[in-house]
Parts: C-alpha cells; sequence; structure tokens
C-alpha cells in the first residue's frame, strides 16, 4: 500500500490546531511567461488557485476586517507580482506568490497552483503546485 501524499496528511482547515482555510478560486490574469522565444513580448494566461492555513487566534470575534487574513490583500499582492516583468518559470512565479502569500504571519501554509493555459491545444493546462510553509510560524 502506498504511503499518502503531503497534500492527503496536510490539513489547510483544522479547528483542533486553531487553523482556518482561506482560499482563491480560478484567478485567471494574463502574464508575460515563458522560456522559448514566441513567448515572449505577448501576455499569456495563468489560472491562480490558492489555499491558506491561516492561525485563527481571536480572529472575526469582532467582526473587523484587520483580524483576518484579506483575501483582496492576498488577490491584489497576486496581481502585483504576475503584471511585474517577464517570468521565464512558471516555478518562479508560484515561489514569488507564495511570498505575498507567507508575509502575513498568521499564513502558517501556503498552497499555490500555477497553471498556464494556453500551451497545447489538447490539454487544458500545464502547471505547477508548491507547498511553502511560514518561517515566522
Amino acid at each position: 500500500m502506498s504511503q499518502p501524499s503531503a497534500l492527503e496528511t496536510q490539513a489547510i482547515a483544522d479547528t483542533k490546531a486553531g487553523i482556518r482555510h482561506v482560499f482563491v478560486r480560478d484567478l485567471i490574469l494574463p502574464t508575460r511567461i515563458g522560456v522559448h522565444t514566441h513567448e515572449h513580448g505577448r501576455a499569456q494566461r495563468v489560472r491562480i488557485n490558492l489555499d491558506l492555513a491561516v492561525h485563527e487566534g481571536t480572529a472575526a470575534s469582532g467582526d473587523q476586517l484587520s483580524e483576518v487574513v484579506c483575501y483582496e490583500e492576498i488577490v491584489e499582492g497576486t496581481r502585483r507580482i504576475v503584471g511585474e516583468r517577464h517570468v521565464n518559470l512558471v516555478e518562479t512565479l508560484a515561489e514569488r506568490i507564495a511570498g505575498v502569500c507567507l508575509a502575513d504571519p498568521r499564513v502558517r501554509f501556503a498552497r499555490v497552483r500555477v497553471e498556464k493555459l494556453d500551451v497545447f491545444d489538447d490539454a487544458g493546462a500545464v502547471g505547477i503546485e508548491i507547498e511553502r510553509r511560514n518561517r515566522f510560524a
């Protein structure tokens, strides 16, 4: 029998540990990405999915935005990273986005998936998924 993967063992939401799941689904953005000559000088569509394990603390007890990790700030930071400059690799883009997510010390763990949508006519997407832990946690 095979061992469970990290994806199967990592709890994104865990009431005992005081962890809530903040996520962004199917954020589609144009970005300048790719190593091939034909990919330079034009934007390609990427789809980004984020899963964040966030320490709750006393979050949302006062119903104030300052008490929670704001997904709007995460999305805006992701848009900024995607729009900055040409990136050769989806791996590099995913690492930079993970850095945005983990900038808030309440985010204990981030799973980032970046998919290029227009690479092959016979494939819906190609890309990468990474998991990173917060060094501050």
